[in-house]
């Protein structure tokens, strides 16, 4: 029975960035989690325990810092291209290098009669964009998205025509709450895109789908939300989706003679539904080796 090495990377793993743009009296913040992996010509270290070829991870925690202070940091597309680019171009031993970028979102504080604050910020929500760039040789894909869009919608919901099968205690309703955190991953067709473009207008599609579709189940509407994406964004070859069911129960007030006219609810934490799709467009090129370690998308 032979043995031999197998696929391998790695890398540094959740290095946090804060990057703040003096430019201006009015400062930018971006903060940023950065995970950067390597892969090529390591046998050797894995083998033999001969390290004359690898890349620090130590070293690449560091690259990430010294890009942001060279080049800024911009999008977190263009900061991931960047640090990819840097290390598959810069060293023969490299033939591809993934790079995760995390933003963390913050907004402006508003002061009483002095409007929006130019150097004070307060966490927003807890929703995050997200980038993933894979470079092999000269290759590049580029797949983005954003997690925990929480989104909530009070009456236009249904759920029924389900099987009664052994076990089924779920109630059929034509009136229900829907709420999900929407996660969200969507993969550009090349790298000639204005990020911040595509990426605010792939969120406005997502809300604007989720409000106005009238749901005979979550999995309808998340079609709709990946079909209303594809339409509207050409450069984009595909979307996939993970997406909890957030339950929410009418809670029964007869004990107390009260009627419950779909008013008084109780918010389930877990455990929850959890619904996974891809919306893809037929004639786009395969890229599942750009999707692997990406986890919680089918």
């Amino acid at each position: 029975m032979g043995i031999s090495l197998g696929v391998n990377q790695y890398g540094k793993a959740e290095v946090r960035l804060v990057h703040v743009d003096r430019s201006s009296p009015r400062h930018r913040i971006r903060d940023l989690t950065v995970t950067s992996l390597l892969r090529g010509d390591f046998a050797a270290t894995h083998l033999r325990g001969d390290n004359s070829a690898v890349i620090a991870t130590d070293t690449q925690k560091n690259t990430v810092y010294a890009l942001a202070r060279q080049h800024g940091v911009g999008t977190v597309e263009e900061f991931a291209l960047r640090l990819a680019r840097y290390f598959v171009e810069g060293f023969g031993q490299v033939t591809g290098s993934r790079q995760e970028v995390l933003e963390h979102g913050w907004e402006r504080i508003t002061t009483t009669g002095g409007g929006e604050h130019d150097h004070a910020f307060h966490r927003g929500s807890g929703e995050t964009r997200t980038t993933v760039v894979t470079r092999d040789g000269d290759a590049e894909v580029v797949i983005s998205g954003l997690s925990d869009l929480v989104v909530l919608k009070s009456t236009g919901s249904e759920f029924h025509g389900f099987p009664d099968v052994p076990y089924t205690s779920l109630v059929e309703t034509d009136d229900r709450i829907l709420a999900t955190a929407v996660s969200a991953r969507w993969r550009y067709l090349g790298t000639d895109v204005d990020w911040d473009a595509a990426h605010r207008g792939v969120r406005q599609v997502l809300l604007d789908r989720f409000a106005l579709t009238h749901s005979l189940s979550l999995q309808q509407t998340l079609y709709a939300m990946g079909e209303g994406v594809l339409e509207a964004h050409p450069e984009i070859a595909e979307i996939r989706f993970s997406m909890p069911n957030r339950h929410h129960f009418l809670v029964d007030l007869s004990a107390w003679d009260l009627d419950n006219p779909n008013e008084v609810w109780f918010a389930a934490d877990r455990p929850y539904g959890l619904i996974q799709a891809a919306v893809v467009r037929d004639d786009a090129p395969p890229a599942e080796a750009a999707w692997a370690g990406i986890t919680g998308f089918v």
